[in-house]
């Protein structure tokens, strides 16, 4: 039988506070919904609701800029505040030309404006990347799990609990690609699914050994829940059916090449 996924939003999320329980906001609005999170799903959960309930929201009248971000905004009609909020983010400015910045994170994202977001946000805030984004997702597995009664297994993951279920939750972020126009969803945070689909020592149908594939199973969840989810219909949260034989032990951080392996850096 042909593989086969399911994916679809879930409506009837909240404006999503801080302090707010994003898993039992996600399981509450499923049942409202009419439907059910069933053992082998994937959550898929936009960044942007995990930093607004864990206070990564910036207000920018409180931000003094520096000389540097004043002067970077001048020139490039951009406002100093965003700037300074961007700078303050980064270990490392990979490139800062024409108005386009990008950089690494203190997570190690190569990002532009090192994930700080003035979209789906109140006027005067920006939000910031949650700070440990595969906690984030494990702290969403546990709450979902416990709200929808899913049997729960006895590994411990990064929350430090072991109420764990078959069930995955991926935080993603819309990132740009080099090369490339467009932008797609990918995962920043991973609990409960290995990120990374290894062929490596496999033989292709011609008999030919693989020998360097290894597929972003959690960043291509993260891309097809964006279709569903979109960027302006209030639907941050979709599920993937379907895709329980990738559940497994993993993280968000799987998915970052280390920077002796890296050919640009």
């Amino acid at each position: 039988m042909a593989a086969a996924l399911h994916v679809f939003a879930v409506p009837g999320i909240p404006d999503v506070a801080p302090g707010d329980d994003v898993g039992a906001l996600i399981a509450d609005a499923v049942a409202r919904a009419g439907d059910t999170i069933e053992a082998g799903d994937v959550v898929v959960v936009a960044q942007k609701i995990v930093s607004k309930a864990e206070s990564a929201v910036v207000r920018l009248d409180e931000v003094a800029p520096s000389p540097r971000a004043a002067q970077w905004a001048a020139d490039w009609g951009k406002d100093p505040r965003v700037v300074e909020v961007v700078l303050r983010e980064s270990r490392r400015i990979v490139r800062m030309e024409r108005g386009i910045l990008i950089a690494e994170t203190q997570h190690g994202f190569i990002c532009a404006n090192a994930g700080v977001d003035a979209s789906n946000v109140d006027r005067g805030f920006v939000t910031l990347l949650p700070r440990d984004p595969d906690e984030s997702a494990a702290r969403i597995r546990v709450r979902i799990a416990s709200a929808v009664r899913l049997k729960p297994d006895t590994a411990e993951g990064a929350a430090g609990t072991t109420d764990h279920a078959d069930l995955g939750v991926i935080v993603s972020d819309t990132f740009g690609r080099p090369w490339r126009e467009g932008v797609v969803n990918v995962a920043l945070g991973v609990a409960g699914l290995r990120p990374l689909l290894d062929y490596r020592g496999c033989r292709d149908p011609y008999g030919r050994e693989l020998t360097s594939t290894v597929i972003a199973v959690a960043d291509e969840l993260a891309a097809a829940a964006e279709l569903v989810m979109r960027k302006t219909a209030r639907l941050p949260v979709a599920i993937v059916r379907g895709a329980g034989e990738w559940l497994g032990e993993g993280s968000g951080a799987d998915l970052l090449r280390v920077a002796e392996q890296d050919l640009f850096r």
